[in-house]
């Protein structure tokens, strides 16, 4: 009985957890929230630092975290200024033609777009082309951004 029960709630968590995968496929979000917990915000102003779970908002199915009332403001004004292009995934990913994860330290702005990569090697590939890989990862989004990650 208790390995039927057992079953039961993985089962169940299971398909939780896979309904909201479905409903956030478009940003890239780790249990952390959205761009890894990081306050989208701060990659604007002096460094990029992690926001704290009492400031939160929910956007685009995904929940962002803030570090500071001010910058949760600012994103709530305008949250596509703040967030980043391709959902937080892969910008050289995209550019390629599918989704991938990224870390919260390889990352740019370029023309006041804020982009991440999947690391800072791959960051550095990304700054070899940066104009290149933004249009064909602008091209390429709409159809990739629906598939599963």
């Amino acid at each position: 009985m208790k390995k039927i029960l057992a079953y039961f709630i993985l089962v169940t968590l299971v398909s939780v957890a896979c309904r909201e995968e479905k409903s956030a496929l478009e940003v890239f979000a780790t249990p952390e929230g959205a761009i890894n917990g990081y306050d989208p915000v701060s990659y604007y102003k002096d460094k990029p630092v992690k926001g704290t779970p009492d400031r939160t908002y929910q956007w685009e199915n995904a929940t962002w975290h803030f570090s500071s009332a001010e910058n949760l403001s600012l994103f709530k004004a305008d949250p596509e200024k703040y967030a980043p292009q391709f959902g937080g995934y892969c910008a050289y990913g995209m550019a390629d033609g599918h989704k991938a994860p990224t870390q919260p330290d390889a990352w740019t702005i370029v023309d006041d777009k804020l982009y991440f990569n999947y690391n800072k090697e791959v960051l550095a590939k990304w700054r070899e082309n940066t104009d290149e890989f933004i249009k064909k990862a602008v091209d390429n989004w709409p159809t990739v951004r629906k598939d599963p990650f």
